[in-house]
């Protein structure tokens, strides 16, 4: 059986909607319809950081006697608490060097964060760019447009925390996700 890992924080997780309704949880099943062999595992933790997830990766692989595709979504938390984007491309570059190393032939697909402007016209622009920018530095790593697009700022697709998901908004995210992902299972 081939084993999807998706790694990230509370919009991995499934924060407040639990994680039946998590997007992998969402995904899972939509591969169950189409019956492909794949296994997914959710390693998402509220509140994680790029830093935390740099500093679990290692860990979290060792569980694994192998990964064939890895989801990358990180970076959410540090756009909100004004870390310095070059850190954040270091962390999530960590992340990356670490999957290749341990599972040289696993699809990475990385899920794009943004930050809105009011953060500092300077440090969204710097944030928002660090994804394409790893894009174009690890050939083969797939992106995945804005993870949160059609969600964020739509009426009953967030929590009332206006950041998380509702279980309406994670079915968007999925989509989102699944557009990329399904032509890179498709290949394998």
């Amino acid at each position: 059986m081939k084993n999807i890992l998706f790694f990230g924080d509370s919009l991995t997780a499934g924060y407040g909607v639990g994680s039946e309704n998590s997007f992998p949880s969402i995904i899972s099943n939509k591969i169950k319809e189409i019956g492909w062999d794949f296994k997914t595992s959710n390693a998402g933790i509220s509140g994680d950081t790029t830093t935390g997830g740099a500093n679990r990766i290692e860990h979290v692989l060792k569980s694994y006697k192998r990964v064939d595709v890895f989801v990358l979504e990180l970076g959410a938390n540090d756009g909100l608490r004004g870390v310095n984007p070059s850190r954040t491309k270091q962390n999530l570059q960590a992340i990356i060097d670490k999957v290749k190393k341990t599972f040289p032939e696993a699809k990475i697909l990385l899920c794009a964060m943004l930050v809105p402007p009011f953060y500092g016209p300077v440090h969204a622009d710097r944030f928002n760019a660090l994804y394409p920018e790893l894009i174009q530095e690890n050939p083969g790593t797939v992106l995945v447009p804005f993870f949160l697009e059609n969600v964020v700022g739509v009426e009953g697709m967030c929590l009332a925390d206006g950041l998380h998901p509702s279980a309406a908004g994670y079915k968007v995210v999925a989509e989102n996700v699944w557009k990329v992902l399904k032509p890179a299972l498709e290949k394998i």
